[in-house]
């Protein structure tokens, strides 16, 4: 039977009614998606401007202590022994090549693997330290502790000194800085009352291991040869690297960065630029006695089996400096503690050139090794308290890339003062005036950051 005209017309009205009903519904639900989105960005928006010291008690305040802060320590400290041990095992790698398989080369010319290997471990900190601070930890450490190892088994293949600079200096120093960038920020994270005693710690790891290592090469290479040498420090590095990846980590979430890679906003800060330049300049002569002390004293006629030990003897003497260090800047602050002490290594640095007798090159190996070791273990521990935790990464790396530049200049300017002159004794001079006007930019840190020299600091 035929629909009525008033049944169509009811029948096409429910259909509209239901269109339309399903159109705010869809509606509706767009709307309802849309208030969801633009709440979820407000609430991201406040999470991001939360003030980090708000984020920190979400977290717990610094551990100052317990198994886990000292394990990540503990890893560090062999993250530093396994780098710094090896690059201080440079000068007798150095020997070694000038009398055996790169005899036909200059000196100065394979000075340079050492140079670019020790630049090289600093240089790497601004990029590595913004890594750092946006949550990488093992990813870096993972690859730059194989290509450690893979360099330590490539070398005892090399021949030629292209193999040796790429391996040796390139390779090895840059695997080397992405190592000590992320151990330099790790102690931050766990550490704030005591932190000045956990640098010291993470240090004496970089003190035994510039200790050891070179008497162990010297050694390994009289017995086995330099093929298994290497393979033996291979194993070695394996070892403690293995460990530090296990125990190495950070405890505060990763910062959002919005602004730049290359952050250069820390240079603003008065503090921070006059302790960044404080260090460049003492690295441009506070390792010429390190450096030096074994050549010179055998320039004097003191027995070279005696003379290569002054070198041990410092090293393993800044390990006591280094703890002491960092137990005293607990009470007293960093620059209190540095800044005497790098006088101290300025005084020796030109008492050096004129130690003559056996007994004057082991006190003065004794007490520079004492006072650069405090210096040394510090180094991070004022950039550290210029800011918050959560950044630390960008200001320790920002810091460690001016220290590189002088780390690479400091010892060629010390061997061409040497070459030039025939003796240490303006050598001295010049070494101990860049530490002795770090210390004076030590001073003005200092008063930038307390308004006066009384204080902790």
């Amino acid at each position: 039977m035929p629909a009525t005209p008033k049944e169509d017309r009811s029948a096409s009205s429910s259909t509209i009614n239901a269109v339309v009903s399903r159109r705010q519904s869809a509606d509706d639900l767009r709307d309802e998606k849309k208030s969801i989105d633009e709440e979820k960005q407000a609430i991201q928006a406040e999470v991001d401007n939360v003030p980090p010291e708000l984020i920190h008690l979400d977290h717990g305040e610094h551990p100052d202590g317990g198994l886990r802060a000292w394990l990540a320590i503990s890893g560090c400290a062999a993250g530093a022994c396994a780098t710094f041990g090896l690059v201080n095992a440079w000068g007798v790698f150095q020997a070694y090549y000038q009398e055996q398989i790169l005899s036909t080369t200059s000196p100065s010319t394979i000075a340079w693997i050492g140079s670019i290997q020790y630049a090289l471990v600093f240089l790497p900190g601004l990029v590595v330290g913004r890594i750092f601070d946006m949550g990488w930890t093992k990813t870096p450490l993972g690859l730059a502790s194989a290509l450690v190892v893979a360099v330590c088994f490539l070398t005892a293949e090399c021949t030629k000194y292209w193999h040796f600079l790429l391996c040796q200096g390139f390779a090895l120093g840059l695997a080397c800085g992405i190592i000590f960038g992320i151990v330099m920020g790790c102690p931050a994270h766990w550490f704030k009352h005591r932190l000045g005693f956990a640098l010291g710690i993470m240090a004496l790891g970089s003190s035994l291991g510039g200790t050891c290592f070179p008497i162990a090469v010297r050694n390994l290479i009289e017995r086995v040869g330099f093929k298994w040498t290497m393979r033996i420090l291979g194993f070695i590095e394996i070892a403690l690297l293995s460990f530090q990846f296990a125990t190495v980590e950070r405890r505060l979430p990763p910062k959002k960065h919005t602004g730049p890679f290359f952050d250069l906003s820390a240079f603003k800060s008065p503090q921070f630029s006059l302790y960044c330049l404080s260090s460049f300049l003492a690295f441009l002569g506070i390792y010429t006695v390190l450096t030096y002390i074994d050549v010179s004293a055998e320039s004097k006629g003191i027995d070279p089996n005696f003379s290569f030990y002054l070198l041990a003897i410092a090293n393993a003497c800044s390990a006591v400096g280094r703890v002491s260090g960092g137990l005293l800047s607990d009470r007293l602050g960093p620059l209190t503690v540095m800044t005497p002490a790098t006088f101290v290594a300025g005084i020796l640095t030109y008492a050096w050139p004129f130690a003559n007798t056996v007994g004057a090159n082991i006190a003065i190996a004794i007490i520079y090794g004492g006072a650069s070791g405090v210096y040394v273990s510090l180094l991070a521990a004022p950039v550290v308290r210029m800011g918050q935790t959560q950044d630390v990464g960008v200001r320790v790396g920002m810091s460690m890339t001016v220290i590189a530049l002088g780390a690479v200049a400091g010892p060629p300017i010390s061997g061409a003062i040497t070459a030039a002159t025939g003796s240490y004794k303006f050598t001295g001079v010049y070494a101990g005036t860049a530490v002795m006007v770090a210390c004076c930019f030590l001073l003005a840190t200092r008063v930038a950051i307390l308004g006066g020299l009384r204080g902790k600091c």
